[in-house]
């Protein structure tokens, strides 16, 4: 068995698959929205794709059931539709401190995206600017020590995000007090990180005690045992440290 550095042990093998699985999907995904072979042949991978979904839906769990590999307590939630790296959605964006030692709190990540989040031609969508850097700020709270869900998400959109090319993500906590923090990020290219396309500022609450238990009543881990998050967040914790 294999764990995280703070994380409960995971079965390696189902982890590999599971990634192997997302990885593949997502360049299905990445190859539906550039193809252009004829009709006669999306029908037939029509088919095969449809065939393969049977398979997987042989054995599924409720959306209140944990998957077995997550650790909420650890934030690793494996179909996270940013971070996840079984997800077909995600890019997948993997964050990390910003810092060597970590000590500052701030996250940062590089990545791309390609045709399947595209809004204006040939640029992202704004809507998928919304999603990572929601939980970019997210990652950099939960790295400065901080936990809560989005109450609020502003964006300012400076320049429009180009497809497929290396844009880099960046986020830090600058003010916190009592159940509140406050967290900005920006999205910028990676060619040129002093100059942001996108620029976010978030609030993040942690739900006072009733709340959290009633949003996560229902939820359980894989073996079905009431398991609600400790720390409530929708985001992901960071993995390693910047080079």
């Amino acid at each position: 068995m294999t764990s995280d550095v703070e994380g409960a042990p995971y079965d390696p093998e189902l982890m590999a698959a599971v990634a192997d699985l997302g990885e593949a999907l997502r360049g299905l995904v990445d190859a539906s929205v550039r193809t252009t072979v004829p009709a006669a042949e999306l029908h037939e991978v029509a088919a095969v794709v449809r065939a393969a979904r049977e398979r997987l839906a042989a054995s599924t769990r409720p959306a209140t059931r944990l998957p077995v590999l997550d650790d909420p307590v650890a934030f690793r939630r494996v179909y996270n539709p940013v971070s996840g790296v079984g997800s077909a959605l995600a890019p997948p964006v993997l964050f990390r401190s910003a810092t060597a030692d970590g000590a500052d709190g701030d996250v940062v990540a590089e990545t791309s995206f390609g045709l399947a989040y595209e809004g204006p031609p040939g640029f992202l969508h704004g809507g998928m600017s919304g999603l990572v850097m929601d939980q970019a700020l997210g990652a950099a709270a939960i790295r400065a020590g901080l936990w809560g869900m989005t109450a609020r998400l502003e964006l300012d959109y400076r320049r429009p995000v180009p497809l497929d090319t290396p844009v880099l993500l960046r986020a830090r906590v600058t003010e916190h007090a009592g159940r509140k923090a406050v967290v900005t990020g920006t999205i910028a290219p990676a060619s040129a990180p002093d100059t942001p396309l996108v620029e976010a500022r978030g609030l993040f609450v942690l739900p006072r005690e009733e709340l959290r238990a009633s949003y996560f009543a229902e939820i359980t881990d894989a073996s079905g045992r009431h398991a609600p998050p400790s720390r409530p967040t929708d985001a992901t914790a960071p993995s390693g440290t910047g080079a």
